[in-house]
């Protein structure tokens, strides 16, 4: 005779019944490797976050407090990340004549770390999901740090494919997501803020890592640079170790499963290996469905509009950061001077960034953020036209100085768009869907402007194609979004918003829920249907 269920403990609660002993018999040894599937589980699951599931309840996102370092530490693990891969560009003569490569060959170094960078982010929310947020920041640290420093004894340009393209890259991508995807469980109401200000890291990193970069180059060469700034990525694990997760209200409850003795096999029931089978492939699949967003490029229309302009536009948002240094002193500027203009433009994104974060918090702007994220798109895809005025030094720095304005506005925004189209539980899938798709026009973007180079011998050509990528992406957002708002006023779905069209799968991490506070704006639109935002970790 097994325990009951731990409700009573009295002997009658005991008692089963012939009908529930016959379908105990016949689910068999499948029943019970499910049970202890679940059970070990949930033990990982206590690891973490030091209650079962069924003790957890849900808490509200503080909007500030703990969240202030959070944002601080996103700031610099933004920097480190994101910006990283613009300034190799630094490096890009050096390892020309070190492993006697072409503009296309060597382009594929930061174009592959750039492309792993978005294209690990399945593989990040799995990670997320079983370790989370903290402990996967700190391995992404611990990989980039190695992939840097191992890029240093490379003899050859395929190596530094895989050290610093894949290796570097990963690990990127294991600190750059978790960290944007915590910020969205801290800042509900002050959201739009907090991106911005945390979008405000990756203009640190082009403000700083050219300046150090060239430093260490003129001091110690390209390989003791990759050497030492692998060192100075490993500072992702302490930005990590200050991200702790939201811990939800503990209570206490009934015990999740029946402890006793498995009741024997019958004839008939399904064999260990093919219950294996069916378990495996069932993971699978809703392992797809929970990191991979084919739902909502399925039937949100906004998503799947969003996801095709900012894929579009990644083939030539982040080329012109790439050759812009390679551009100036193959006109005989002095690598310092061309370094220092990736430099001025973090400082006009530092400066800028505070202010428009401010400006997009304040209530005009919601429901409008797309528009503004779009007309930056077209001016950013314009500015790369004035660097084919002249190699000089002046219009170069008014082409930085645009450049950058319109970038601040377009890093601010990104997170954000995404976070207003669709809903926050969803939103580590989507991002990881949006980052798979990114990564192939991030992948080929450098490579395809390397053989333009090779083939014509001028760097102009390219700013010209990146011109045109760019700003046709931000027409296509803006046309299309206006369409169907348009189209939402005159015939509105009774289904309420297109974020809300699907329902919600259910949380990341059953032991980790978080009930969001809404906007005004939020809490008007979702009245008649009575949504609760609910963010998982």
């Amino acid at each position: 005779m097994t325990q009951g269920d731990g409700i009573g403990g009295t002997s009658d609660r005991c008692l089963r019944s012939e009908a529930s002993r016959d379908l105990e018999h016949a689910n068999g040894m499948e029943k019970v490797q499910e049970a202890n599937d679940c059970e070990s589980e949930e033990a990982g699951r206590r690891g973490e976050h030091g209650a079962s599931p069924a003790a957890a309840g849900a808490v509200m996102a503080p909007d500030g407090g703990w969240g202030w370092v959070v944002l601080a530490a996103t700031i610099i693990v933004l920097a480190l990340t994101l910006a990283f891969p613009s300034c190799v560009g630094i490096f890009y003569i050096d390892l020309q004549n070190e492993f006697d490569a072409t503009n296309s060959e060597t382009s594929w170094v930061p174009s592959i770390m750039t492309s792993v960078l978005h294209a690990g982010g399945p593989f990040c929310s799995v990670l997320v999901e079983r370790l989370g947020c903290r402990a996967t920041v700190m391995l992404g640290g611990v990989l980039s740090g190695l992939g840097m420093a191992a890029s240093s004894f490379t003899q050859s340009i395929t190596q530094l494919y895989v050290t610093a393209g894949v290796i570097t890259g990963l690990g990127f991508c294991f600190s750059f997501q978790p960290a944007v995807t915590i910020l969205g469980h801290y800042f509900v109401r002050r959201r739009a803020f907090a991106n911005a200000m945390s979008s405000t890291g990756t203009a640190l990193g082009l403000c700083t890592l050219p300046l150090l970069g060239n430093y260490l180059h003129t001091e110690l060469g390209w390989r003791g640079s990759f050497l030492v700034l692998g060192a100075v990525l490993l500072n992702c694990c302490v930005c990590g170790a200050v991200m702790r997760p939201l811990q939800p209200a503990k209570r206490r409850g009934p015990p999740l499963m029946n402890h006793g003795p498995p009741p024997p096999p019958a004839e008939g029931t399904v064999t260990k290996e093919e219950g294996w089978r069916r378990r495996a492939w069932n993971y699978v699949v809703s392992s797809l469905r929970k990191h991979m967003a084919f739902d909502q490029l399925c039937h949100n229309q906004r998503y799947c509009v969003y996801a095709i302009g900012i894929t579009w536009m990644m083939l030539g948002f982040v080329v012109p950061l790439v050759y812009l240094v390679p551009y100036a002193t193959a006109h005989n500027m002095e690598q310092s001077r061309a370094a220092l203009l990736l430099s001025i433009l973090g400082m006009v994104n530092i400066v800028v960034r505070p202010p428009f974060g401010i400006i997009f918090s304040m209530s005009w702007f919601k429901g409008r953020h797309i528009y503004v994220f779009s007309a930056a798109l077209l001016v950013n895809g314009l500015s790369n036209s004035i660097c084919c005025i002249g190699p000089s030094f002046p219009v170069l720095l008014a082409y930085v100085a645009i450049y950058g304005l319109s970038m601040s506005v377009v890093g601010s925004l990104m997170f954000t768009v995404l976070m207003d189209i669709v809903e926050m539980n969803r939103f580590p899938s989507a991002l990881g869907l949006l980052a798979i798709m990114e990564s192939i026009t991030l992948l080929i973007g450098p490579p395809l402007a390397g053989v333009l180079i090779d083939r014509t011998g001028q760097y102009l050509h390219v700013f010209f194609a990146c011109s045109a990528v760019v700003a046709s992406s931000g027409v296509f957002l803006m046309v299309s979004f206006f369409w169907l708002d348009r189209r939402d006023r005159t015939s509105p779905s009774p289904q309420g918003p297109p974020s809300s069209c699907t329902p919600a799968e259910p949380p990341a991490a059953a032991g980790c829920q978080y009930s969001s506070v809404p906007t005004e704006g939020d809490r008007d639109r979702d009245k008649s249907n009575g949504a609760e935002y609910i963010t998982s970790l």
